[in-house]
């Protein structure tokens, strides 16, 4: 008796093979993210440190390099000098931020124990043309909050600028011993002069654009805190320093750091004095201040340098703001502009660079 005639099984379709593999990528990627999620937020402190320790050093290599090729008569300024130089003015830069920081933040405190009761029945004053009824209830929510309880949180994150910068200093140290070796090291792990010709163009590139952006904004925050200082004083208002060292720092954080300088410097009247009508004056001018320099000035002064959305700027503020906090905040359009421009080097990474940009191009004249 003949056997019957096998029938063959089809091979699978080819997307069908690949759904497992694609199932297995997308699995792996989840779990390098979480990964790398849980290492950003369990080394916030080294990180931000060598985060801002990178950008020292970006803002003063070239200047180390526009020192190394001066001459006193015959003798040049050797490289090591211009160096030890700039790292002995970094440290002492960061020890004499972290005091006033500190002097300030102590004096914020006292200010805030001072005037913790007369600043609830102001601020619950606030909603008295709603009726006694919600200016009472508001009164006993905002008599709930635990200030000494910020006001510690505060103080612990203020003492720990000081170790802060004795760490970044060390990091920048151990950058500037490094950076002479720096094209070498890029040969030797590329193989390639090409290649390493290509990556230190951009980090080059970076490093400019970020310098830049920090530059443009420190001149500007320099100026709107100077404003806001002189309103305080011609008004006869006390914090004047504390609420100008607090708008030069909000002013690096783009979009609602101005609004939050503003706010805080128009409550602080407020607070003070009690009166409405010296506290609008103060949140008008300094608003209208805030608005000339972010809207006129600064665009200006910044150029197409930066080049960002303006979407992908909040959704980096509210990202980094969330992995490591108030610095993440300081350190987020840095960031971006450096996942910009790495993205812009790779055509699978590109489309992001695209949607990053303002305008879909990336890539600009530096």
């Amino acid at each position: 008796m003949k056997d019957a005639p096998r029938l063959e099984t089809p091979p699978a379709p080819a997307s069908r093979r690949r759904e497992p593999r694609q199932l297995t990528n997308a699995l792996l990627g989840i779990i390098a993210f979480a990964l790398v999620l849980f290492l950003l937020v369990q080394a916030r402190f080294i990180l931000i440190s060598l985060a801002i320790a990178i950008i020292l050093f970006s803002l003063t290599s070239e200047a180390i390099n526009a020192i190394a090729r001066l001459h006193i008569g015959p003798v040049r300024i050797p490289n090591w000098l211009a160096s030890l130089v700039a790292l002995l003015l970094i440290a002492s830069g960061l020890l004499t931020a972290s005091a006033v920081l500190l002097a300030q933040a102590n004096e914020v405190v006292t200010m805030v124990l001072a005037y913790a009761g007369p600043a609830q029945r102001a601020i619950a004053a606030m909603f008295g043309w709603m009726g006694e009824d919600v200016e009472a209830a508001v009164l006993d929510s905002i008599q709930q909050i635990e200030v000494a309880g910020y006001l510690s949180t505060l103080a612990s994150q203020a003492s720990s600028l000081l170790s802060a910068a004795v760490l970044i200093t060390l990091f920048v140290g151990f950058l500037f011993a490094e950076r002479i070796w720096f094209q070498a090291k890029l040969e030797s792990l590329l193989g390639d002069p090409a290649r390493a010709h290509n990556v230190a163009d951009m980090v080059g590139r970076i490093m400019r654009r970020v310098n830049h952006y920090l530059l443009v904004k420190a001149m500007v925050s320099i100026v709107t805190s100077v404003i806001v200082y002189g309103v305080f004083k011609v008004g006869g208002f006390e914090l004047a320093l504390p609420v100008a060292v607090l708008t030069f720092a909000l002013n690096f954080i783009p979009s609602i750091g101005s609004i939050i300088a503003t706010g805080i410097a128009g409550l602080a009247v407020y607070v003070l004095t009690q009166d409405a009508a010296e506290a609008l004056s103060v949140f008008a001018i300094c608003g209208l201040v805030q608005f000339f320099i972010g809207n006129v000035i600064d665009p200006m002064l910044m150029g197409r340098a930066l080049r960002l959305s303006s979407f992908g700027i909040i959704i980096s503020l509210a990202f980094w703001g969330a992995i490591w906090g108030l610095p993440g905040m300081f350190l987020a359009v840095p960031i971006m502009v450096a996942l910009m421009i790495i993205c812009t080097q790779s055509p699978t990474l590109r489309p992001l660079a695209v949607m990053l940009s303002r305008e879909g191009l990336p890539e600009t004249e530096d």
